[in-house]
């Protein structure tokens, strides 16, 4: 389907991989930019080498090294993501401050304050959080290009991609990619099966989070589920057989069809390979 235009950066390949975050991107065509952004990422494709999803991980981390950490960068980050798809450049920028903004406020939500503290000390939190009200009254149509969870791939995700976007490479990458359009039109159909079945409430509240957050994005986008460092982190064995996309889509068909025993089954086997991943988040 695509053209890749990826150029690894040295530090990628000799650097500590980190093997626990996967992601949801949406590349934007330079038509979806304004200027100067447009000029910016222009000439930023030409370069001849790019960061890789490994080192904007690394860069955020050596900023909780410090004393006090930093939470949240002080600048907005210059980096992309950058692919060809049939001679059309496509972005997908980092925007790592915006993106730390957004997960400091969900740690808030969902752990206690004494963990917290213990990572990022109440005064830098309260600091970070001011900054990004003051950001969000100048910025407040802003949205990222990327989505991130840790030790998870989230099931919603899954929804947006067949089984023959799938493409792995042992070792190295295990990645979905589709068009903008096919991801909203697996969303929507797969949202109007769930609405009429008892019992999926949490999925089809979940995918209705992830299609307002599609609706900002250009329609000749280009959507990437990535696994990303759990490509590191989990048995080649047990990789090359998740077929997590097929699987989910499989259990909304025969919900559809009215085989409900069928789809509980099939939502039980992928909720528990997935959280099974998710217990080594609390593994030492």
């Amino acid at each position: 389907m695509t053209e890749s235009s990826e150029r690894r950066a040295p530090s990628a390949r000799s650097a500590l991989t980190v093997p626990y975050a996967s992601y949801l991107r949406v590349y934007e065509p330079l038509a979806a930019f304004d200027e100067p952004e447009r000029s910016h990422w222009a000439e930023y494709a030409r370069r001849g080498e790019i960061p890789t999803y490994q080192d904007e991980l690394r860069r955020c981390l050596a900023d909780l090294v410090p004393v006090p950490p930093v939470g949240v960068p002080v600048h907005e980050s210059p980096d992309a993501f950058v692919e060809r798809v049939g001679g059309t450049l496509l972005v997908c920028p980092w925007r790592t401050r915006l993106r730390g903004w957004l997960a400091l406020e969900e740690l808030t939500e969902e752990f206690p304050a004494p963990v917290l503290d213990a990572a990022l000390p109440p005064v830098v939190r309260l600091q970070a959080l001011a900054d990004f009200e003051r950001w969000r009254e100048r910025h407040p149509d802003a949205r990222p290009w990327i989505r991130s969870a840790v030790w998870q791939v989230p099931l919603r995700w899954f929804v947006l991609f067949a089984d023959d976007e799938r493409e792995y490479v042992p070792g190295e990458r295990l990645r979905y990619r589709a068009p903008m359009v096919q991801g909203r039109r697996r969303l929507a159909l797969a949202l109007r099966v769930l609405r009429r079945a008892e019992g999926y409430g949490p999925l089809a509240e979940a995918l209705v989070d992830v299609g307002k957050w599609l609706e900002e994005f250009h329609p000749r986008s280009m959507l990437e589920l990535d696994y990303g460092g759990l490509v590191h982190a989990l048995p080649k064995a047990r990789l090359a057989a998740d077929r997590s996309a097929a699987d989910l889509a499989a259990g909304i068909a025969a919900l559809r069809d009215g085989d409900e025993r069928t789809a509980e089954e099939r939502y039980e086997v992928l909720a528990e390979r997935w959280r099974s991943v998710r217990e080594r988040l609390f593994a030492n």
